[in-house]
């Protein structure tokens, strides 16, 4: 098959529209920080807090509908075993944002915090704290994978171009602007690309539904005319599994610094709060194309199609799924256009990831453990450096696996296990220290370890009620991810307790307190006092004023 040239021409011409804007937005961050007088890490990772509502509600949206969002939703709703109830994404996005809207978003807000990981160096120190910023790293560079697959997989069955050359060139791209602009790239990116995806992917879902081998969905919904019905079934022995997914992708991205770096950014509390609400509708919409062309898909007769027989359920193309049948049951002119949605939905998501990465090894590593000397100088070319090397090595990831859900599962397990019960306990339990955050991690690796997982041949050492063998794999059907995190977030207070009291009553000698819990608690105390004397002296509207921001910027 030659390339499709055409197709090629329309993604350069997008790609250059993107870096126009990229760009445009790198001159207006420079503009406003000859305006300012204070950091200029700030401005460059959270372009200064001066996000306003608008922008807001397209950047959050925008990250989240990436790459693996569309192709990994359509990839659910065709695969034989899943089926829609199982395409969870949607709206477990929207729970995420409620609720981190409703819990996260005005304290994070408030403090001023650069990351996510702030308050674990205000509250736990360093040695915590960098390893805490260690798997957060890591969760980043699996959502650049994921992003970036599903662009390379499309991009390889439209336009006949290679898989590994599409995923580079997007990424070279999405570098280059983030480099250049910061969080003011990133952001003003996210509008012209969630226009693209919006406009795009409805275009594209009523060719694909009028091909002459595709059947009404609604017959095929709850029939097996080709394959399994696409709605799905939930057995009551996958209850709990379904629960666990649910929960994991839902809950799983508020330990996540993509999303907290979008409430940090906002103007104000209210404008962070109010921006979570948004995505929280919006979301949802933007799944119901690829909800509707995995449907397609599974009411379509292969073999009166370009693509023949077998169906690519049978051939192991389930992840491909979205390409193909843009590719086999569209004119190739929407086909192309149906790439640009996923090719502008991997931008809006890849950027925000690099971003992210960079903004926690700098602000949190670099900066607070490293180098504390560093000028802003030296720190500006480490955000830069950390940019390229976390493209870099999230995008050499790709060639592991071409499956977009396989990919966001992981990453979610790895934020809904470890990261989530962290934060929550350093911002809403006074009792937590260093020793329960490093304990509690430690016992939620070990336990998810023995828990196994089939998506990378982990068998379990430990089975929970009704574990079962399928086709020579073992599958937890309890909800184990869950059980995980709840026993972690359970040993981060337990030991936090235990460590408080030991030091406290001197049954342990001060000096063995390497984590200086005893000294952290006597601050903590201090503050406590001091930021009570300072609310009740306050009018009650001056709600965005923080009571220790990490990093201060006046204009």
């Amino acid at each position: 098959m030659a390339l499709n040239v055409p197709g090629v021409a329309v993604m350069v011409l997008f790609y250059l529209l993107v870096l126009g804007i990229g760009i445009w937005a790198s001159f207006k961050s420079k503009r406003e920080a000859k305006k300012c007088h204070g950091d200029k890490t700030e401005m460059a990772l959270l372009g200064n807090r001066g996000i306003n509502l608008v922008v807001g509600i397209f950047t959050m949206t925008a990250t989240w509908v990436g790459g693996g969002f569309i192709v990994g939703t359509a990839e659910a709703v065709y695969n034989p075993s899943m089926g829609l109830i199982w395409a969870v994404m949607p709206i477990a996005a929207t729970m995420c944002f409620i609720i981190g809207g409703l819990f996260f978003a005005e304290p994070m807000r408030n403090n001023k915090y650069v990351t996510m990981m702030d308050p674990f160096q205000i509250k736990y120190g360093k040695v915590p704290t960098a390893a805490l910023s260690l798997a957060s790293l890591v969760s980043e560079i699996m959502w650049v994978t994921g992003t970036l697959i599903g662009l390379g997989v499309t991009m390889s069955v439209i336009l006949n171009l290679s898989y590994n050359v599409s995923i580079w060139i997007s990424a070279a791209v999405a570098i280059t602007y983030t480099l250049m602009g910061g969080l003011y790239s990133v952001a003003y990116t996210d509008i012209i690309q969630l226009i693209l995806i919006f406009i795009s992917l409805w275009l594209c879902v009523p060719f694909a539904m009028m091909g002459p081998a595709v059947v009404d969905i609604t017959e095929t919904a709850y029939n097996s005319t080709f394959q399994s019905p696409w709605v799905g079934t939930l057995e009551a022995d996958r209850a709990w599994m379904w629960i666990d997914n649910f929960l994991l992708l839902g809950l799983g991205n508020l330990g996540l610094q993509n999303f907290h770096q979008r409430t940090l950014s906002a103007a104000s509390s209210s404008t962070a709060k109010t921006t979570c609400f948004a995505a929280a509708f919006i979301v949802p919409t933007l799944g119901i194309p690829p909800i509707l062309i995995g449907a397609v898909a599974a009411s379509t007769n292969w073999n009166m199609t370009s693509y023949g027989s077998p169906s690519p359920s049978d051939r192991g193309e389930t992840g491909l799924i979205l390409p193909i049948v843009l590719q086999h049951l569209t004119p190739t002119y929407i086909s192309i256009i149906g790439i640009g949605a996923v090719a502008a939905a991997v931008m809006s998501s890849t950027d925000s990831a690099l971003l992210s990465a960079a903004s926690i090894f700098t602000a949190n590593i670099y900066r607070n453990i490293l180098r504390p000397q560093a000028s802003d100088s030296e720190i500006q070319w480490v955000i830069r450096l950390s940019v390229v090397v976390v493209g870099l090595a999230g995008t050499s990831l790709t060639f592991l696996d071409n499956s977009v859900l396989m990919i966001w599962m992981l990453r979610s397990d790895l934020t809904y296990t470890l990261m989530l019960p962290q934060l929550v306990c350093v911002l809403f339990f006074d009792v937590s220290n260093g020793y329960g955050a490093v304990l509690g991690c430690l016992v939620g690796l070990l336990l998810r370890v023995l828990c196994g997982e089939p998506l990378i041949g982990l068998e379990p050492l430990l089975k929970f009620p009704g574990c079962v063998l399928v086709n020579g794999v073992w599958i937890q059907r309890s909800p184990i991810r869950t059980i995980c995190m709840l026993s972690a977030l359970g040993s981060i207070l337990l030991f936090s307790y235990l460590a408080s009291a030991l030091f406290g009553r001197g049954l342990i000698p001060e000096r063995w307190d390497v984590f200086e819990v005893t000294t952290r608690n006597s601050k903590q105390s201090q503050r406590s006092d001091a930021v009570s004397e300072t609310k009740a002296a306050k009018e009650p509207n001056e709600d965005n004023d923080a009571c220790e921001p990490m990093l201060e910027s006046r204009c």
